[in-house]
């Protein structure tokens, strides 16, 4: 009987496996290189030494949930679709003009990333919808026409997006377009704005529509290789995509709402670092996912991720739900350099896998993150349990090349490549903490990803923290999370209404989104547990442009709502007005439902506890210290650990500065007490 699930989760550097038996609750873990020019080849050779090294069988697998980079990637990179774009006569350079805001309000000199669909792709129809879903200017069969005929002479289009006026109220225009040219195109990958982000404001949906087209061709792609793949090597098992709302969806759907997988990875890590919180009955974290390209930093509050509705990736705008993470370019490849104000940075360009930091001995020179690691002794030897060597000689000529231009010594630089690190992942943190009303020193720092444990203690001192929490495999917390993950479909409606005393149109609206999640669950989720259906209003002030999202327990009324969203207000704003007019704008539903999974079983080490040797390491620049060294895997629940000491295992390593202790909890994860 298929019983086990396997979470692959593909970095920039490192793509991450993590096994758990459904019934026993027994794991496995693997790590591997990622291979850029082709991710898929990385899951598929991965899952194969996965197999080898554990005993699973392929036809012994259920399911398996992948969280993929490919969508980003592509993003990041401009690398997708030609892709075209029809809309309402007079608003194709919406796209272009967006919200009139410059990315960067003080950099006169940059300029917005030009439009994913150039002018000459983007397709004016004769058809208007207006604010209330009324027919204002019919669409005609032969305006219809025209428009696929001016569409055919630019066969080099893949992608296309439909985005009229209004459509959220009214998608009968858009679905009699999109008809049409599936029908004269059947090769095009068709994108309808009420179908991707049913939502007002229409440059928010018009982008993420046209981001969805984009990405559609090289997905789809992707998905369908991998999925006929694994069909072959796991037989029995379902193939589920993690989104960034932070739930797995069917690959069908991601082939069709590629959109929704923009933070697909971090969203994961989120999610696992929320089940790893608490399993040592910690719910307030703030995260520090440090890979190798990049580190991305998220607050969990009462062990629930926090979700935005609006996110800019690569500078092109997203409104879907997502788990809220800021990233910054800070990995163990990140390139340190001297930037033209003749000062030393960090990234956000990285080695990333190919050829990787100079330290890998696969070709890297330049000077990065982990070379500075290896310099200060930081670094074990060996990477992901022998499967990389370190070359620490090379790792000093890259470092040293960096120091004679700045004329100082080689520990100095590296000391201060990793100071500049740990301030960029500061500033990050700070940003979805500080700067949004929360003293981060109410929560514990949870570093992972293979160079989180490297610099959480200056960065948790940096912040005042005085706590960090070491998950039991930071290097693969993505994959767990991916274990730990439901499965979600979001559903969405505008629904403008004051908050009043009839909330009639708001319950029918509210009803008819349920009817879906519950057909939803019925379809998609039939084989899995507790079932949930979840609604909230998004709701403000009449006359702001932002809005609050506010729960709904059960059908509540308007003084609840009201009180609801006064508290919201409250604690994002710090001040409420009870007697300014309050409206409803949107009404959204989630479905969630929870794959069978046993808890993981991770057996306590036995025995005494033995130090592998020490190291020296340097934490200034006075002089090295010698740290203990230990194998995690050989340390058992209540072991006491004073810094300085580096603790390695499989995936990831932790250094314990001088006047710290690490205590091993009944969990397995590692709490780390800093010195006041």
């Amino acid at each position: 009987m298929p019983d086990w699930i396997i979470g692959v989760d593909v970095g920039g550097t490192f793509s991450d496996f993590s096994a758990r038996n459904a019934v026993t609750g027994k794991t496995a873990i693997h790590k591997r290189p990622s291979t850029p020019e082709d991710p898929s080849r990385a899951v598929i050779e991965g899952l194969a030494e996965l197999f080898e090294k554990s005993g699973i069988r392929g036809e012994d697998v259920a399911r398996i949930a992948h969280g993929t980079t490919v969508a980003t990637n592509a993003l990041l990179q401009r690398k997708g679709a030609a892709v075209g774009l029809v809309t309402t006569k007079g608003f194709r350079d919406l796209v272009e003009i967006g919200r009139q805001v410059r990315p960067k309000i003080y950099d006169l000199q940059t300029d917005a990333p030009p439009a994913l669909a150039p002018r000459m792709y983007r397709f004016e129809i004769s058809e208007r919808i207006g604010p209330v879903g009324e027919v204002v200017t019919p669409l005609t069969d032969a305006a219809i026409a025209d428009c696929v005929d001016e569409l055919s002479s630019h066969p080099e289009i893949s992608g296309l997006a439909v985005c009229c006026l209004f459509s959220y109220l009214n998608p009968s225009h858009e679905r009699r377009i999109a008809e049409a040219v599936r029908a004269a195109r059947p090769d095009l990958f068709v994108s309808v704005s009420s179908d991707v982000q049913p939502e007002f404001r229409e440059y928010e949906r018009f982008s993420t529509t046209l981001i969805n087209a984009f990405l559609q061709p090289e997905v789809a792609r992707y998905l369908a290789r991998l999925r006929d793949t694994i069909a072959g090597i796991a037989p029995n098992a379902k193939f589920g995509i993690f989104q960034s709302s932070g739930g797995l969806m069917a690959v069908d759907h991601a082939t069709a709402y590629p959109v929704r997988t923009a933070l697909s990875g971090p969203a994961a890590g989120a999610v696992g670092a929320a089940a790893s919180g608490k399993a040592s009955g910690i719910g307030d974290v703030l995260t520090l996912d440090m890979g190798g390209t990049s580190t991305d930093v998220c607050m969990i509050r009462g062990g629930e991720t926090s979700i935005t509705h609006l996110r800019d990736i690569a500078g092109f705008r997203i409104r879907l739900p997502m788990v809220d993470i800021h990233t910054v370019g800070a990995g163990g490849g990140s390139i340190a350099h001297i930037g033209a104000d003749g000062l030393l940075k960090v990234g956000p360009q990285s080695a990333g896998a190919v050829p990787g930091p100079a330290c890998y001995g696969k070709g890297g020179i330049d000077p990065t993150v982990s070379d500075a690691n290896v310099v200060l002794g930081r670094l074990p030897v060996e990477l992901a349990g022998g499967g990389l060597l370190i070359d620490k000689a090379k790792a000093e000529a890259a470092v040293a090349t960096l120091a004679d231009k700045l004329g100082l010594g080689l520990v100095e630089t590296a000391l201060g490549i990793a100071g500049i690190v740990s301030s960029n992942m500061t500033r990050a943190i700070r940003a979805v903490s500080t700067e949004r009303g929360h003293d981060p020193r109410n929560f514990t720092l949870m570093p992972f990803g293979g160079a989180g444990g490297l610099h959480a203690a200056d960065v948790a001192k940096s912040l005042g923290l005085t706590r960090i929490l070491v998950p039991r495999a930071p290097g693969i917390l993505c994959a767990d999370g991916l274990i730990e993950a439901d499965l979600q479909e979001n559903f969405v409606a505008t629904c403008r209404v004051p908050l009043s005393g009839d909330l009639c149109t708001v319950s029918k609206v509210a009803d008819e989104l349920t009817r879906q999640a519950q057909n939803w669950l019925t379809q998609e989720a039939s084989d899995a547990s507790d079932p949930r259906i979840l609604v909230s209003f998004d709701m403000r002030y009449l006359g702001q442009n932002y809005e609050l999202p506010v729960a709904a327990d059960g059908k509540p009324g308007v003084d609840a709502l009201r009180e609801s969203f006064f508290e919201a207000h409250k604690r994002s704003y710090g001040h409420v007005d009870r007697d300014a007019a309050v409206e409803i704008v949107n009404v959204r539903v989630k479905a969630l439902a929870r794959p069978e999974r046993a808890a993981e079983v991770s057996n306590s080490p036995c025995g005494e506890v033995k130090p592998e040797g020490a190291a020296e390491v340097y934490f200034s620049s006075d002089a090295p210290v010698s740290a203990t060294l230990y194998r995690r895997e050989t340390l058992p629940v209540g072991t006491k650990i004073n810094g300085p000491a580096i603790i390695a295992q499989f995936d990831a390593t932790t250094v314990i500065p001088p006047g710290a202790t690490a205590m091993v909890d009944p969990a397995l994860n590692l709490m780390v007490e800093l010195e006041t």
